[in-house]
């Protein structure tokens, strides 16, 4: 990274990037509060770097060359200081904005998809979320309704007048789901298929990018650096537990390190999955607060009208009533963070 000085002119910048981009290399101008800098996200040749860094050190309006070692770029606040903010449709993420996701796991029928709608939109839920396309561990497992759910999702979204997030496993499938669907996931399974991130980035829409049960906070914010690299800036994280120590009780482990630990070191949206993170529904609430707590963007909740009836995931949803009770617990916990995330 390129820091100019509190005086650089908008010429010596210009010829900055210019230097840069002679060389083959993507310069990036990243404004600050006092001063500007340049990034450099492309991989730098090693023979390059002591020629590249003395042709930049000496050029007009430069301060110093910082070397940034980290295995991602754009996703860092090195390369971008300030929160990015996540705009679907009127609903916006990130950046002291906290969005809602809530809906079943699956769409099992237009009437269960359409009660679980209006109950989550009338607690508070901005973003219904349900999946059409469901990769399971068994192949004798639901497998979800696929085209016929997403024309389901589709239709209650309109009816409901509320956005939609679904998972999409596919990359041949990306440009057929961006019709339907507002937020395309990507799940934890498929968290480093990087043609699936290449299509996703490539369609357009925002993306929610899942972290598989074993990656590091590195090869997570790798996977999203794979979606920022090809132009879709419209990128959010999501916490949706790891690999836990003893599954007697849980089915993964939260990790709510992750809350204020990617917030530190990127400046994307983080969304916590508690549904997923505990996989028991007497805990969701709990640990959706503590990621509230924690300082999270957003959160993903499944709720289903009929846990007890659910093709997938009923042991991890809750029921209307319950979501309802936690969305006014969640409203108390943020009430009393403001004054302090205000100061």
């Amino acid at each position: 990274m390129v820091l100019m000085k509190r005086e650089a002119t908008e010429e010596q910048i210009q010829a900055v990037c210019a230097a840069i981009q002679e060389h083959g290399l993507k310069a990036l101008v990243l404004p600050g509060g006092e001063r500007v800098a340049v990034g450099i996200p492309s991989a730098i040749p090693p023979d390059l770097r002591p020629v590249l860094d003395q042709h930049l050190s000496a050029m007009d309006g430069v301060d110093q060359v910082i070397h940034i070692t980290r295995p991602y770029k754009l996703a860092s606040r090195d390369f971008h200081p300030h929160d990015t903010i996540v705009r679907v449709g009127h609903v916006e993420i990130g950046g002291g904005r906290f969005v809602v996701m809530a809906g079943p796991c699956a769409v099992e029928s237009y009437e269960q998809l359409s009660e679980a709608a209006r109950a989550v939109k009338a607690a508070g839920a901005q973003i219904l979320r349900a999946g059409a396309y469901k990769p399971r561990t068994s192949p004798y497992s639901f497998q979800g309704l696929q085209r016929e759910g997403l024309e389901i999702l589709r239709t209650v979204a309109r009816e409901v007048d509320i956005l939609t997030v679904s998972e999409v496993i596919d990359p041949r499938d990306v440009d057929m789901m961006a019709e339907y669907v507002d937020i395309l996931q990507i799940g934890a399974r498929s968290m480093q298929n990087f043609p699936l991130l290449v299509a996703a980035a490539k369609s357009g829409k925002p993306v929610l990018l899942k972290r598989a049960p074993s990656a590091t906070y590195d090869e997570w914010l790798g996977a999203a650096e794979y979606l920022l690299t090809h132009g879709n800036e419209q990128v959010m994280l999501c916490e949706r537990g790891i690999v836990p120590i003893d599954r007697t009780y849980v089915r993964n482990t939260l990790d709510i390190n992750a809350v204020p630990v990617i917030k530190y070191h990127s400046h994307l949206p983080i969304i916590v999955d508690p549904s997923h993170g505990v996989g028991h529904a007497r805990y969701v609430p709990a640990v959706a607060l503590a990621a509230v707590a924690a300082g999270a963007d957003g959160l993903l909740i499944e709720v289903h009208p009929h846990p007890d009836r659910a093709l997938s995931d009923g042991v991890q949803s809750l029921n209307p009533e319950a979501f309802a009770h936690l969305m006014a617990q969640i409203a108390a916990v943020r009430a009393a963070l403001a004054p302090l995330t205000t100061k």
